[in-house]
């Protein structure tokens, strides 16, 4: 990410740039990160709340769905004892279900961005480690480790970088159940490609989850790590994606039951919820999205049981009967 905070106008922007531009979440022209060779642009001071500092709403204008802040979360996972995170709090005042979006080690992509955001619009308090800004986290073995994972037939779980980064997620995910307003007993725990290798990793050593959602998995190594996921699981995979079938195929086994719920995406492939790849497709993504967020809703936020039906009215025996009309 360059030029973050010194915003260019360029004629032409590049990937990463940070301009002055539009917004293609919300239609307004500020500062903006370039996020796609194809010029896909996010709002960076929106997502940083950092809009409110100069708005033209007026004083009867409803509140924005959710606010973003910045955050350091203490975690012995790295050689500083702390690390950055981004938080999106709902802005109705209730308690709120916990969500942590396990980025990958690249950081926090579009993928993760737009997780973040779909999860606090509809209520949660959604959390997202910062892997790639966390000092201390070297990256060259974190990619040799996420690049390992296809030759080696799947992510190592036991290998030091796993198991740093699953610390970081732990340490994470109690930051955000310290929050004022979390429902400390409802959170679920969210990932894609290698993140969610990692976040079923994490949901494998951490009884905190009351569910796990992913998307498109990298298989595990060793596989019957998935036995040990106790909460219910959603995987959300595409038919034309390899990868992923092989690591639902792998969970099937794992965790036969009703604790398992297989997602498949009708001719999506693998990393179709990123918009900044080839793989991308509107209607696969919507889809996708749509079975992640109906399932972590179902889990954490049940609708309420209906009223019970008025009582009856009791039948008097004394009650003398109504006449019968006299026939014609």
């Amino acid at each position: 990410m360059r030029d973050d905070d010194r915003l260019l106008d360029y004629p032409n922007p590049e990937f990463g740039a940070g301009i002055i531009g539009v917004c293609d979440v919300c239609g307004t022209r500020q500062a903006v990160i370039v996020l796609t060779k194809e010029r896909f642009r996010l709002c960076v001071i929106d997502f940083l709340n950092k809009a409110w500092l100069k708005t033209e709403r007026k004083p009867t204008a409803p509140a924005p769905l959710y606010r973003s802040d910045r955050v350091f979360f203490e975690t012995a996972a790295v050689p500083g004892g702390r690390a950055p995170a981004i938080v999106l709090s709902p802005t109705k005042v209730v308690r709120h279900p916990g969500v942590l979006v396990v980025p990958d080690i690249y950081g926090i992509t579009t993928t993760v961005l737009d997780a973040a955001i779909r999860f606090a619009r509809e209520g949660f308090e959604v959390i997202v480690p910062d892997f790639g800004k966390t000092d201390g986290l070297p990256a060259g073995p974190m990619i040799l480790s996420r690049g390992s994972a296809r030759l080696r037939g799947g992510v190592d779980t036991s290998s030091k970088e796993v198991q740093r980064l699953a610390r970081l997620c732990d340490d994470a995910l109690a930051h955000l159940l310290e929050r004022e307003m979390v429902d400390t007993t409802k959170c679920t725990v969210f990932g894609t490609a290698f993140g969610g290798s990692v976040a079923l990793a994490f949901a494998a050593q951490s009884t905190r989850p009351t569910a796990v959602a992913v998307a498109y998995p990298l298989p595990l190594r060793p596989p019957e790590l998935a036995k040990l996921i106790t909460a219910p699981l959603l995987c959300v995979v595409g038919t034309a994606d390899r990868t992923g079938a092989r690591a639902a195929a792998q969970l099937r086994r794992a965790l036969p039951g009703e604790s398992l719920v297989i997602a498949e995406v009708a001719g999506a492939r693998h990393q179709f919820l990123s918009r900044d790849l080839p793989s991308y497709d509107l209607a696969q993504a919507e889809a996708g999205w749509e079975r992640i967020v109906g399932f972590v809703k179902a889990r954490l936020m049940p609708p309420p049981p209906p009223p019970p039906p008025p009582p009856a009215r009791p039948v008097d025996p004394l009650a003398t009967p109504s006449a019968k009309p006299a026939a014609a």
